[in-house]
């Protein structure tokens, strides 16, 4: 691999990531803007005037953030590579920690890639929590969403913090261990391991790390019970349990979702959602959940994922043996240290600029999984609920009405509102 090629690729690559972004919300911000004045026909008689004007300023204002989210991460991006600040971070760590720490040398190598990974992400972090900082206490506290306070964010920041490294430390260290010990197909023994760790996490979670950051109490509404447990005996689902969380301590937002894996499935309802449906609106939205279940979508999800994450390593295991890989991304090699932290580090901060033109064909397959969802919603609880209850959720949650269609088929999962309900007209007019 030739450096100075590799460079070329990737600058344009990034310039062509930034550009595309750019446009993409550019339009969607005109889009929404031009359309603010009138309420969509479909909707004029549930939807006020007001209610779908905020919710278009609120949109036009998370793509204005996002925008300088956008050109931030460019800019980070560029100091992390081409302009030297990996490089720059990791000779100096590199050279402190050897320094320092002479009597540690058979875990000295191992340690001093962990650091290196350690202080990217706290510097990646400080750089990202101004804007993250300013989407929560100002942008959505501004459109009546935000609930969080000072003291809950700050302890939120410190149990992600430990969990991440309790968690990913040892996951990270283990993997950066197969990069030295395994051999060449170090690459297949990571990607285990990952893998195994993601259906660990999946049944792990809603049990022992979700509580730390959410309080879930029994669902204890009656007459939503009896309908929810009617569902999913007609369904032929069975669950670990129902559960009400208290989103509400967080944000106004409303949803609910199933969470785990095998016998630890759970139902999950956020607090704010079921103080806004009526209980046949509850059951219509959860029989569009019980759809992706049905239709094997998490599955084929899990599958694909685990799918491209494969060859993913597989790139990674022929990356980082090429010379070019380092340089051509502004990095010297390790000459008397390991680059497999380095080579992990260059990979995950590049792979997201070629992932992002998969995009559309991504969102393609989730737009089309939550069509068939609706479907069988509407044959197993009411279309007329689920309708109801997503016209209710769109303007509690400030979602636009009058979305760009170049900007849905690059980046929508869900269908527009309009095509959702005018396909579950279609169907119970066919019906």
């Amino acid at each position: 691999m030739q450096a100075p090629a590799l460079t070329l690729a990737f600058a344009v690559l990034l310039l062509t990531n930034l550009l595309v972004k750019f446009w993409l919300a550019s339009r969607q911000i005109r889009h929404v803007a031009q359309h603010r004045g009138r309420v969509p026909e479909a909707f004029a008689a549930t939807i006020t005037l007001e209610s779908h004007q905020k919710a278009a300023d609120y949109t036009i204002a998370r793509l204005r953030l996002g925008l300088v989210s956008t050109a931030v991460g460019t800019a980070t991006l560029l100091g992390w590579t081409l302009l030297g600040g990996l490089d720059v971070l990791n000779s100096t760590l590199r050279d402190t920690w050897q320094l320092h720490l002479p009597w540690a040398q058979p875990w000295q190598d191992l340690g001093y890639q962990l650091a290196l990974f350690g202080a990217v992400s706290v510097i990646g972090a400080l750089i990202e929590l101004p804007l993250d900082l300013y989407s929560t206490f100002r942008l959505e506290q501004r459109y009546g969403f935000n609930r969080m306070t000072w003291g809950l964010w700050l302890r939120d920041a410190v149990v992600g913090t430990l969990l991440g490294v309790a968690i990913g430390g040892p996951l990270l260290g283990l993997i950066l261990w197969l990069m030295a010990a395994a051999g060449p197909l170090w690459w297949l023994w990571a990607w285990a391991v990952w893998t195994g760790f993601s259906l660990l996490m999946m049944v792990i979670f809603p049990t022992f790390i979700a509580p730390l950051f959410n309080k879930f109490e029994p669902l204890t509404d009656e007459p939503v019970k009896a309908r929810i447990e009617g569902l999913m005996q007609r369904c032929g689902f069975a669950s670990k349990g129902l559960f009400v969380m208290d989103g509400s301590r967080r944000s106004a937002h409303g949803n609910a979702y199933f969470t785990g894996l095998g016998a630890a499935k759970r139902v999950v309802f956020f607090d704010t959602l079921l103080a806004r449906l009526s209980p046949t609106e509850v059951e219509a939205v959860l029989a569009h959940e019980l759809g992706h279940f049905k239709h094997k979508h998490i599955t084929k999800r899990m599958v694909m994922i685990f799918a491209v994450s494969l060859v993913a390593f597989g790139v990674l295991g022929w990356l980082s043996q090429q010379v070019g890989f380092y340089v051509g991304l502004g990095v010297k090699p390790n000459m008397s240290a390991p680059n497999d932290a380095l080579a992990l580090l260059l990979f995950m901060m590049t792979m997201p600029l070629v992932l992002f033109f998969t995009a559309p064909l991504m969102a393609g397959f989730s737009r089309k999984d939550e069509f068939e969802a609706d479907a069988y919603a509407c044959t197993h609880a009411s279309g007329a609920d689920l309708a109801r209850a997503l016209v209710k959720l769109y303007d509690d949650n400030a979602s636009t009405l009058t979305p760009d269609p170049l900007y849905v088929r690059f980046y929508y999962s869900h269908p527009p509102a309009s095509e959702r309900l005018a396909a579950m007209s279609q169907r119970r007019a066919s019906a």
